[in-house]
């Protein structure tokens, strides 16, 4: 590494549900330039609404043609055509250039080792080659053992961890899940394994134009989320149709990804509810959230997560399908006494009503889980950064 270039990181993530990926390689970068005031980032994502997102100094970020996943888990073009094959030939293309030309120091690719589809198997040995530290990063909870352990197995992720990546990093504390253990991870994979804590989403980079989409709600108010909204309909239904305590108010976001037949049916549904009101889609909810006195969501890591770090009265109502890892997680939570939680199974406006009418106290989470992630990272990273210069330096001599 030139010691008088700037650092370059890459942050890759496949994005095929919800926001959760994006907005939490958005929080990263930012630790990271906190740390690396002169580092350069950029964050190549699957997320067309990227554009609307906070960035922080210094980064920028690359959109890739989208995909999604059906509700069997498959993978499908958003819009380019209707066979995936064509399409993961030209995002691994895009990604290989965006690399060649960028020559990260750093890259953190998102949850899967090899890529979505293995989009990544044409980069790994350019990266390689560069001797990029390359870094597994990985949510607290991926899904259930056996399913991990065969999803690895089929992909053969743990040869490409071991021939390509320096570390992996668990945005999460093994107090709550010891992925290791709990997947049956071999040793290669288990050494390289470290629990950065929960990442703080209250140190997320605001500007005072975050939420100018949204006019001020009216409090106490009751906060429904559903992540990106594909699947999410029964809850923001289940939300609009109970009833609210006397003198609260109640704001869904039902989120971009969800289908417009289904938005404009609950509408329809929110018109003869005046206390309830609708946005479709909101960059940085976190003021929404700050400010909620109760909050009914979807058990996705990043949403778990800002619930935790502010503290927050909420029911989680998991998705179940195609993976259980909102349900492990939630329920993991809710035996700590950090949430409730309610199996979607169970869920009807009247269970709703009667949670949000209900007095609920729950522990601080700061006091059972670490949530020291963003400084472990921004530390992982100067270290690398060190060791690879220093490394150059000795090659020179």
């Amino acid at each position: 590494m030139d010691s008088s270039r700037k650092t370059r990181c890459v942050f890759y993530s496949h994005d095929t549900m919800g926001f959760g990926h994006i907005r939490r390689n958005m929080l990263l970068s930012q630790s990271i330039t906190a740390a690396c005031p002169e580092a350069e980032i950029l964050l190549i994502s699957g997320v067309r609404e990227a554009g609307a997102f906070t960035l922080p100094p210094g980064a920028d970020s690359l959109i890739l043609p989208s995909w999604y996943k059906t509700a069997e888990g498959k993978y499908r073009p958003r819009a380019l055509g209707k066979k995936i094959k064509p399409l993961v030939k030209l995002r691994a293309q895009i990604i290989y250039a965006a690399i060649n030309a960028f020559s990260p120091d750093i890259m953190i690719v998102d949850n899967v080792p090899r890529g979505a589809m293995r989009e990544l198997d044409l980069s790994l040995p350019l990266l390689a080659a560069r001797k990029t530290h390359l870094v597994l990063g990985l949510r607290d909870i991926l899904d259930e053992p056996e399913a991990v352990r065969q999803q690895w197995l089929k992909q053969d992720n743990s040869a490409a961890i071991g021939e390509f990546y320096s570390a992996i990093w668990v945005y999460g504390d093994k107090r709550l899940y010891d992925s290791g253990e709990e997947y049956g991870f071999d040793a290669v994979v288990k050494n390289k394994m470290r629990f950065t804590g929960y990442l703080d989403a209250t140190r997320r980079l605001q500007t005072p134009h975050d939420n100018d989409a949204v006019a001020p709600v009216a409090q106490p108010y009751a906060l429904c989320v559903v992540g990106g909204g594909q699947d999410g309909f029964r809850l923001a239904e289940s939300f609009i149709s109970a009833r609210l305590p006397a003198g609260m108010s109640g704001m869904l976001v039902t989120g971009s990804m969800m289908p417009e037949a289904q938005r404009l049916q609950l509408k329809r549904l929110a018109a003869i509810f005046p206390e309830k009101r609708i946005v479709e889609f909101v960059a940085e909810p976190l003021k929404l959230l700050r400010n909620a006195s109760r909050v009914v969501a979807m058990g996705g890591y990043n949403t778990l997560t800002e619930i935790l770090t502010f503290h927050k009265t909420a029911l989680i109502v998991p998705r179940v399908s195609p993976r259980q890892e909102q349900w492990i997680r939630a329920s993991r939570l809710a035996d700590m006494g950090l949430v409730d939680v309610l199996h979607p199974d169970s869920l009807t406006p009247q269970r709703l009503s009667d949670w949000l009418a209900q007095p609920r106290h729950f522990s601080d989470p700061r006091e059972k889980l670490s949530f020291d992630g963003l400084e472990q990272v921004a530390a992982s990273v100067r270290e690398a950064v060190g060791q690879a210069r220093v490394r150059e330096s000795i090659s020179w001599h």
